[in-house]
């Protein structure tokens, strides 16, 4: 048996990463005995999604990483998808390589994943290039997500907003409603589905329905973030009944560096 430590930094309000990532990999370890998944925390202050609250929150991240460094973890995921994709494209380069840059200052080599660069990661292993996607943001920041994805060269054809702002509402949210909110969105010229761009919505329960149901390949901001994960780790991405991208037969595997390069090398 391997342990592998994984840090977190979630936002203070964020529920759902915390119970997602742990819940997927420990169906892994099941599946898979041979690795066991360790998690350790920092959280970053935020109640509201919101423009200022989410420049306050970025703000914290570097204290963040510190903290992690001392646990010494394999790899570090960051989880606010909107937190990163609300400050301009590839913003995820920077974010990942300013966190890593204050882990090696402690002494610790863990790679970085953010949430907003493995959502478009699973895209991409997926083979798509047009994506529908469902948030629980305003629509402000879902047009700044949109935005995003589509400055990487993937089209949005349809997105849904079901306008939560409060962070904590948005994990209260019930994921069996996905199973009928996905139906609302035009699929017409659809490669996947992007159920939650949020990984505080709950939404790994409606993963493999919807998948089923729709016919196209389904995935979240916290599939994606475990795919970047496993990947990261060297690990097979394999995770049973969360949809197409950890199905674990995708070619190759999602290699996150320890030291993120540009945003013009990675978009």
């Amino acid at each position: 048996m391997t342990d592998h430590h994984i840090g977190l930094i979630v936002p203070s309000s964020n529920l759902t990463m915390e119970t997602e990532l742990p819940r997927m990999l420990g169906d892994r370890e099941r599946e898979l005995p041979g690795d066991r998944f360790v998690f350790h925390s920092s959280r970053m202050r935020m109640r509201h999604v919101t423009p200022e609250e989410l420049r306050e929150m970025n703000a914290q991240t570097e204290r963040a990483a510190l903290e992690l460094a001392d646990a010494r973890p394999d790899v570090v995921a960051s989880a606010c998808l909107v937190a990163i994709m609300a400050q301009g494209p590839g913003h995820h380069c920077t974010a990942e390589a300013e966190i890593g840059a204050a882990l090696r200052g402690q002494g610790a080599q863990a790679p970085v994943v953010t949430s907003a660069g493995a959502l478009l990661d699973g895209v991409a292993a997926l083979g798509a290039r047009r994506i529908a996607v469902l948030t629980p943001y305003l629509k402000d920041l879902t047009r700044l997500v949109v935005d995003y994805i589509e400055d990487a060269g993937v089209e949005v054809v349809d997105a849904l907003s079901l306008e939560v702002p409060d962070n904590l509402a948005v994990a209260r949210l019930d994921p069996e409603d996905l199973r009928e909110h996905w139906r609302r969105l035009d699929l017409r010229r659809a490669d996947a589905l992007v159920l939650s761009a949020c990984v505080q919505m709950p939404s790994l329960a409606a993963i493999q329905p919807v998948e089923d149901a729709a016919g196209l390949p389904v995935l979240s901001a916290a599939t994606a973030t475990t795919y970047r994960v496993l990947g990261a780790l060297g690990l097979e991405t394999r995770v049973p009944g969360a949809g197409r991208l950890l199905r674990g037969d995708l070619p190759g595997r999602a290699q996150t560096p320890a030291i993120s390069t540009s945003p013009t090398d990675q978009t």
